[in-house]
């Protein structure tokens, strides 16, 4: 029983021992770390500035995102009528709202800035 529980735990540690190997074998290359635009030689930088909003914007939505998974077994549980579950439910929506307004008095919601 033992001997087949180690085996299962080598696999893993086997698989990322091969990746480092063949990780380590190809190091940076020039052609393959260049900008490929269509056989041409770039025209201009191609590394683009990139806004932070777009990275806000994105926590934010996972937030939601995780609120709206925290908030969908509420009215099943709330059928049984016990407070504390009220009360759960009312503080988390509290802490996420109060961090919504937050982000609104900070400006990351605001793309013209």
């Amino acid at each position: 029983m033992f001997n087949f529980l180690y085996f299962i735990m080598a696999i893993p540690l086997i698989i990322i021992i091969i990746f480092f190997i063949f990780k380590f074998k190809n190091l940076k290359n020039k052609e393959k770390l260049s900008p490929f635009e269509c056989g041409f030689d770039p025209f201009s930088f191609s590394r683009a500035s990139f806004s932070l909003k777009f990275f806000f914007i994105g926590i934010i939505f996972l937030i939601f995102d995780v609120e709206i998974v925290l908030i969908l077994p509420y009215p099943i549980l709330l059928s049984n009528k016990n407070l504390s579950i009220f009360v759960s439910f009312i503080l988390v929506n509290l802490i996420i709202m109060l961090g919504l307004l937050y982000e609104w008095k900070m400006g990351m919601i605001d793309w013209l800035k």
